[in-house]
């Protein structure tokens, strides 16, 4: 938040600062780590999490961002350009950007509604249409129902995004100010000097993440012995790494991935470790739960199944992407219905959230609250119908 005060402060700058942020990263990486090396019953559950996901999710995450970024590095691509240019169509521009993966375009969109550029209704649909970072996640082990979120999501940021404008005008609660979006000169960081073990472990780990996918044993067809499973300790190492590397990694999450003055592979590296981070967390909440109460939290969520997708609407007002990534994974493990995935998905605002309580704390409110509306429309009437 360091990075808001100052722009609350200023009216000028948005300053990405990293006082504060390594003290709480570190004290939950440690936490985990502590965890993970206990000598009994509850470390062999803790270090099985770590290995699934690894294995399960943040390979084929670390995948799809070398795919996703390493478009974004080639291209160039000027968001804020393209929306001065095409006036005529921002809430349909803004919708595009926030349903692409990550939070970048919807920061951007932000920015450009905070200085007086969009309306109203284009800040609305890029709120609606986002997803964040968990995104990745969906599109990695998903990509069917990723693509099939995106386009609704988009498709109902511009519903969304025009009915406002209809309601309110283009220029509801808009500022006139100069914003601009700096970080922090701290394009290397000593936790850089570990990508090459990174990707050391990354690249059998994919191989070895695809195989499991396709349900084949590694270690039966290489004969190796169970207390010397390669699935195990590659698994494990590259969990173990992206906890270490994330939490010592003095730089905000939302510069890890958007800011485009560092490198290909330090942007992989850093958003593959948080999101690993946080399903790492999904699936500890899940274990820990069933360890230390012994109740299928399956059943619960199936016995008070009209009620879920209400609760991860309602996970979608918090800021940032680390509770969309928890609600993100237990979709993906069967805990929750599609249709609460789809009410998250639209409720959701990411790390694009931040900047805009910050300087324009009404409109982002009020911008939420709308985005909710679509939400429970269409997670419950997909219930209704599908499920």
């Amino acid at each position: 938040m360091n990075a808001f005060i100052a722009a609350v402060i200023e009216k000028k700058t948005i300053l990405i600062a990293n006082e504060g942020r390594l003290l709480k990263k570190s004290f939950l990486g440690f936490a985990i780590l502590i965890m993970a090396f206990q000598a009994n019953s509850f470390g062999d559950i803790v270090r099985q999490s770590l290995v699934d996901a690894y294995l399960q999710v943040s390979v084929f995450v670390g995948f799809t961002l070398f795919i996703f970024i390493g478009m974004d590095a080639l291209t160039r691509f000027n968001i804020a350009y393209v929306l001065d240019k095409a006036k005529k169509f921002h809430v349909i521009m803004a919708s595009l950007l926030g349903a692409l993966p990550g939070c970048g375009g919807a920061i951007i969109v932000v920015t450009q509604y905070i200085q007086g550029r969009i309306s109203f209704g284009s800040l609305v649909a890029v709120l609606t249409a986002t997803m964040g970072d968990a995104a990745f996640l969906l599109l990695a082990k998903e990509p069917g129902t990723g693509l099939f979120i995106f386009t609704l999501g988009a498709s109902v940021g511009v519903l969304t995004g025009y009915t406002v404008d209809k309601i309110h005008g283009a220029s509801y609660l808009q500022k006139d100010s100069k914003i601009n979006i700096e970080f922090e000169k701290l394009k290397k960081t000593f936790i850089s000097k570990f990508n090459f073990f990174w990707t050391l472990i990354f690249l059998p780990g994919f191989i070895i993440g695809v195989l499991v996918a396709f349900q084949q044993d590694i270690d039966q067809l290489l004969n190796i012995p169970k207390d010397l499973s390669i699935v195990a300790s590659v698994g494990f190492a590259g969990a173990i790494l992206s906890i270490f590397m994330w939490s010592l990694n003095p730089l905000s999450d939302f510069q890890c991935s958007t800011d485009r003055t560092r490198n290909l592979l330090s942007r992989v590296v850093d958003t593959t470790n948080f999101v690993t981070v946080w399903v790492i967390c999904a699936f500890l909440i899940f274990e820990i739960f069933m360890y230390t109460t012994s109740i299928d939290l399956k059943f619960i969520f199936n016995v008070w199944l009209p009620f879920v997708p209400f609760i991860t609407i309602l996970f979608g007002f918090l800021p940032g992407c680390g509770p969309q990534i928890i609600v993100t994974t237990f979709y993906l493990n069967g805990f929750v219905p599609l249709s609460a995935e789809i009410g998250n998905a639209i409720s959701n605002d990411g790390d694009a959230l931040f900047p805009a309580i910050a300087l324009a704390p009404k409109a982002a409110i009020i911008a939420t609250l709308y985005s909710a509306v679509p939400a429970f429309i269409f997670a419950y009437g997909y219930m209704f119908l599908f499920e």
